[in-house]
């Protein structure tokens, strides 16, 4: 198991001028930290690489498509303009040393048609998925699609619906992503549901109801944490929490308030819920010897 945390929270781009920051999260016990791309070239996130190697993070991406990319448009221009974007994710991320793309990089987030997804919808989704997985594999760059909630996102909000693409797109280096955020809205029973798709799963995100400071909720960690257990999750496990410092993303995601009082509080507090609820899992899961 691995500890990040999901830069967002600073901004929509990283630099050197984080490198503080960068140094606090490495000395609080973070194995690697989640970084947006959304703009800019490889040479960019080639020396963001570097840097990282430096502090001692390991990178990975968090990864978004834009409404003029969307790869389950209708317009087959559009859908190429997605293409070439996804390609330049695995680029960015290949070149920065990064080994995963995480995020919802199936359709934009906060576009709607008033509709659930279509037949084509689905079947361009799938192709694009698959392409996607297709063209990073060599880079040695995994694929994990987020499922996101209905108010942000329609064509995968469940793990039912993201388990039912993954089928389709079935290719090795394709998954998908549990955000205990996302699953609190959408999923009768989250930790249930994670232990039914646990298999496909192949990234973890740990986020409070609100956003804020995970512990500080209702979402139950401490079952999470024994699912995770139980079926011998062995990835990342990476904080995410939203602030406003993205307002594209913050107005996507409805975030209008502040969700926590204090960073590195933030930090801190998070990676202590991990490390405390992760020993205390092994040892309640070791006493029963039971394993999903």
């Amino acid at each position: 198991m691995k500890v990040a945390f999901n830069l967002l929270v600073l901004g929509a781009e990283i630099t050197a001028e984080h490198a503080p920051v960068l140094e606090r999260l490495k000395a609080l016990g973070y194995d690697g930290v989640e970084v947006p791309v959304f703009s800019g070239d490889t040479k960019r996130y080639a020396t963001l690489g570097a840097l990282l190697r430096d502090i001692g993070l390991a990178p990975a991406t968090a990864g978004t498509v834009p409404p003029e990319a969307n790869p389950i448009s209708a317009d087959a221009a559009v859908r190429a303009r997605a293409q070439e974007h996804h390609k330049w994710l695995v680029d960015c991320t290949h070149a920065m040393g990064g080994t995963i793309i995480a995020g919802p990089v199936h359709s934009p987030v906060g576009r709607f048609t008033g509709f659930g997804p279509t037949p084509d919808e689905l079947t361009w989704c799938v192709e694009a998925m698959r392409a996607l997985a297709d063209y990073a594999a060599p880079a040695g760059v995994l694929i994990s699609a987020e499922a996101v909630n209905r108010f942000e996102c329609y064509v995968m909000s469940t793990m039912a619906q993201a388990s039912a693409i993954h089928r389709r797109v079935d290719h090795s280096n394709y998954g998908y992503m549990f955000d205990t955020f996302h699953a609190n809205l959408e999923e009768k029973d989250p930790v249930a549901t994670y232990e039914v798709y646990h298999r496909e799963i192949n990234h973890f995100h740990i986020s409070e109801n609100d956003r804020g400071v995970p512990g500080t909720g209702h979402v139950p960690f401490p079952a999470h944490f024994d699912a995770l257990r139980r079926c011998g999750y062995d990835g990342w496990l990476t904080v995410e929490a939203f602030g406003r410092s993205v307002p594209e993303l913050a107005g996507a995601t409805r975030v209008w308030r502040d969700l926590f009082e204090d960073r590195d509080r933030l930090f801190a507090d998070s990676i202590a819920l991990i490390r405390r609820e992760w020993q205390a899992a092994g040892e309640r899961v070791a006493a029963t010897g039971v394993m999903a």
